[in-house]
């Protein structure tokens, strides 16, 4: 019997596009100018002094920190200090209402049910912690954050590697049998189902191919937790 579901985010709550066409470009537009007015911010300034060890340049200016931080999201990469300072920035976003959090129309409604039958819920995603409850929390369905136990994010380990996943259940405190992960990347499938986690396959584009082994569906509607062998 499956007692937990954890579940990605992007491309399986979420649509990819709302993460690669309107967050990241929100925080691209921002990001330079955000460093310099919010410098003297401990937050901020705690992770200008991060870009600054990470490009062993001591002494760089506000402007030099704006013009790294907006290749490197440019390059996608996922380094600390600009994943934190997009959080930041997203934040202010959500709370004056220029970001609403994607979901896909069953997923909140799906997602009440398993919790109200007694599952646990978790959300395992490369995005920080923060981020993570930023989107649950100003989403298109409201405020869905106290439906989730654990918000798992890359400090527990990467996404496609099985020691991950075993983490996570120790963190739940359940065998493998009893977990369920949901996600749309087949490395990361294959990393829980390494674990002896039960996985499920998001296709949400209907593609029909590129899942391996995994069971598929195409929305959380035609996930039977029961039928989960």
């Amino acid at each position: 019997m499956i007692k937990a579901v954890v579940t990605d985010i992007e491309g399986t709550t979420t649509s990819i596009s709302f993460v690669a066409d309107v967050l990241f470009p929100y925080a691209r537009e921002r990001i330079a100018q955000f460093v310099i007015e919010h410098a003297r911010d401990p937050d901020v300034a705690a992770e200008i002094d991060a870009v600054r060890k990470q490009i062993n340049e001591s002494d760089a200016s506000l402007e030099r920190v704006g013009e790294v931080l907006v290749s490197w999201i440019d390059q996608d990469l996922k380094i600390t200090p600009l994943k934190t300072l997009q959080g930041i920035i997203w934040r202010v976003g959500y709370e004056d209402g220029s970001l609403k959090g994607h979901l896909y129309p069953e997923v909140a409604q799906r997602l009440r049910a398993w919790k109200a039958a007694g599952v646990q819920l978790s959300v395992y995603s490369s995005g920080s912690e923060a981020a993570q409850k930023l989107l649950f929390g100003y989403s298109e369905a409201g405020d869905i954050t106290p439906l989730f136990d654990h918000f798992f994010d890359t400090r527990i380990g990467g996404k496609r590697e099985a020691a991950s996943y075993e983490h996570i259940k120790q963190a739940l405190h359940l065998p493998g049998e009893q977990i369920l992960f949901l996600s749309d990347i087949v490395q990361e499938l294959d990393a829980a189902a390494a674990a002896g986690v039960k996985t499920i396959a998001l296709d949400r584009q209907c593609i029909g191919e590129g899942f391996g082994a995994h069971p598929v569906v195409n929305n959380f509607d035609q996930i039977d937790l029961g039928s989960v062998r």
